[in-house]
Parts: C-alpha cells; structure tokens; sequence
C-alpha cells in the first residue's frame, strides 16, 4: 500500500485574487443522516457532468468536485461527505469521488445505524444515546487517518457545536491562520461534527492545556451550511480588502443541496404537541421532533435568506437550491438504515434531478418551480460547464482562493 502523503505546514494565508471578479464556487451539503444519500446522489452526477465536460479538447474522467470549488461546505452527514471529497489520498487525489459515496452509505449505514426494536431499544434510548457511534468512529479514522483540516484539497468548513461553551464551532479552512486550535485532525471534526443529540455520544477532543472542544451535531447551529460558508468567504474578502462593504458584488457562484424534508407530510400540528411534555418531543412514532423542528427552522432560514439576497442583487441565477419537500413516512428519519428504506432514498435523489429547478416561496415556504430553468439536471448540466469554462481560465490565472503555504 502507498505511504499517504506527508503533513505539509498549515496555510498562513488564503487570499482571493480580485482581478477580473472571477467567480467564487461554493458547494454546501446539508445534514441529514442516512437522508445523506439524496445530496450524494446530486452530487455524483454533478460530478459525471464535469467529467464530462471537454478541457482542452479531451474528456475529464478524472474530474473531482475539490477541483472545481473554492469552498466545499458540510453540516454532520454533509460534514462527512465533505471530508472524503476533499482529503487527499496517496496521489494527493481525493480520497473518494463523488460517484464512490452513495455506495459508502449503502454500505455502512445499516453498521452505524443498527436496527433495533422491541422493549430493549426503548429503554436504551431513554438511558443514553440510541447508538454507540463506535463503527462510525473507527471508520472515519481508518479513512482519514491523521489528516487535518489544513490538508484538505480545497477549503472545507463544517459547523459543530460546543456544549461546554454553548457555542457554535466552525472548522474553517480560513480560521487556521488566526486560530491554529482549529486545524485539528479530519476524522474527530466529523465525528464531533456529526454527533446529532439522541441518537450519538457527544465527543471530546483536543490538549486541555490548549484548547478543549466538547462537541454535538452541526445541526444545532445550522443543518444548511450555506450561509456559513457565505461569511466565511466575506470575511475573507474583507480581510483582502477593507474597503469591501457587501457580502459579494456577482461574483458567487453557490451550489447548496439539501437532504430532504418533510414540508407536504403534516407530521405534528398544535393540537398533538399542546400536551406534549419533554419525552414526547424527544421521542414520537420513530422521529425525534424537537430535533426535526431545529434543524429544519435553521435550513429554511438560510434558504429564505439566500433568495432574497441573490434576487437583490440581480444574481439570482448564481444560487441554486436543490430540495425535496415531500419526504413522507421513514424516509424522513435520519437513521433508518433498512435496505428498502436506503433503496427508496436513493430513488428520491434520482427523481429530484428531474424535477424542475425551484426556488422557496417566501410567503408560504413552499418550493415553486423556477420559469425557463428546466429539470435540476439541466440546470447543474450547465452549471458543469460553467465551472469548466472557469477551471480553463484558472489554468492560466491563478485560482480564486489559494491555500499559501508557510
């Protein structure tokens, strides 16, 4: 087996190249679970449309999504995603292609989600996590073994949340200069990342003598990273220029994908929860509603304020959203890990691509269809070509964020 490729130093800058107001891509994966396997879907055929995608006369077969965006964002299962198409193998490649990740779900799920019932998974449930996490520990270290987020192909941000400080953490490819505690290892930012309440252990990393993290689920703070990955990138600009006094003026390019949801399904109303008391909105019919309340409040709002920034500045093309609404039954948990149950997700992811292009009513919520866009798939077909165009330009200019060494 080939030796993996040796720690470099952590970035001291990563600076924008301002000329000609080349485009900053940005691609965000929400949390999710198991429901993971309906952005792995999108993003593998985002991915075969790269490929193929002509440069320089030839077909790209051995495109990966970490060469065509600055920034590649995940919350919990999205974090996850995000690490392994980011970190770099032995060839300093990406670990995993796009294409390789719905297998790694169909794989591993039923192992990190072992299904269980009766009277004893009851009782667990109520005296502790519903899972030990521990197969999802010992993969995630297998897989990515000692890299650290300053490794990574391109920059990665994944939220968490520290429930000793009662705060949000965000591991950001930006923050390692002024905050070295950050560029801790990949596999414990996911493992951290990705401990959802309920259903994970909450996980301890990190020197006390330097700086501890005790960390749930990125959900808590935001299930849809998008908007995170947007500050991040303005306080870059920012730093590259202090003058700058928008959070971009055209030139972002985002690409967010969500995990699905529940929206047509009228799973609670207020006449069920009235009486409910704390272990009915931790626990009811399989889902874990105050879970599902927060993580989808946090992703509407991103998405609602995405829209409306985007159409202010006349962009609106720039932003696209891919979701589906109208999840119903177990498909909207986040740990059924059951074959059919993976089948059907796997079959949702397939069918949204080609469902049309929408875009979120602000009044009602709900997704309506974009006019003159077409089908999902057609909207990322060109969007492959965009980013193409853009990667022809870089091989002459240098990229938009570059990771500066030491």
């Amino acid at each position: 087996m080939a030796a993996m490729p040796q720690a470099q130093d952590p970035p001291s800058v990563i600076k924008f190249n301002n000329e000609n107001k080349k485009l900053i891509t940005i691609l965000s994966m929400d949390g999710g679970g198991v429901r993971g396997l309906i952005p792995a879907i999108i993003a593998s055929f985002l991915e075969q449309q790269l490929q193929e995608c002509r440069l320089f006369c030839t077909l790209n077969e051995h495109a990966r999504l970490a060469d065509y965006f600055d920034v590649i964002a995940g919350t919990s299962t999205g974090g996850i995603v995000g690490a392994m198409l980011t970190a770099p193998d032995e060839n300093n490649r990406p670990l995993y292609a796009a294409k390789d990740i719905v297998p790694f779900y169909l794989e591993h799920s039923p192992k990190i989600f072992p299904q269980e019932s009766g009277v004893f998974s009851f009782f667990k449930s109520m005296t502790g996590p519903k899972y030990d996490g521990i197969y999802l520990h010992n993969l995630l270290r297998r897989d990515l073994k000692e890299m650290k987020l300053h490794q990574t192909l391109t920059n990665l941000i994944i939220p968490a949340f520290d429930i000793k400080l009662l705060q949000p953490i965000i591991f950001s490819s930006f923050k390692i200069p002024a905050q070295p505690s950050i560029n801790a290892k990949l596999s414990d930012i996911c493992i951290g990342g990705s401990a959802a309440p309920t259903f994970l252990p909450s996980y301890q990393f990190g020197d006390p003598s330097v700086r501890e993290f005790n960390l749930i689920d990125g959900g808590i703070v935001d299930n849809n990273p998008t908007l995170i990955a947007m500050i991040e990138v303005s306080k870059q600009m920012i730093k590259e220029n202090p003058n700058a006094h928008r959070m971009h003026d055209g030139r972002l390019l985002v690409i967010s994908i969500g995990s699905g949801s529940a929206k047509n399904e009228e799973k609670y109303n207020a006449k069920m929860t009235a009486k409910w008391g704390p272990l009915s909105w931790i626990m009811n019919g399989g889902s874990t509603p105050i879970i599902d309340c927060l993580f989808e409040s946090g992703a509407d709002m991103v998405d609602l304020h995405n829209n409306v920034l985007f159409q202010a500045t006349q962009t609106q093309d720039n932003y696209i959203r891919i979701q589906d609404n109208s999840l119903t039954g177990v498909a909207t948990s986040l740990d059924v890990s059951t074959k059919k149950n993976m089948q059907n997700l796997v079959k949702i992811g397939q069918e949204l691509l080609n469902k049309p292009a929408s875009r979120v009513d602000p009044e009602t919520g709900f997704l309506e269809a974009i006019q003159d866009m077409g089908t999902n798939a057609e909207v990322l077909t060109r969007l492959a070509k965009r980013l193409s165009d853009k990667r022809k330009f870089r091989n002459t200019q240098k990229f938009v964020i570059t990771k500066a060494q030491l």
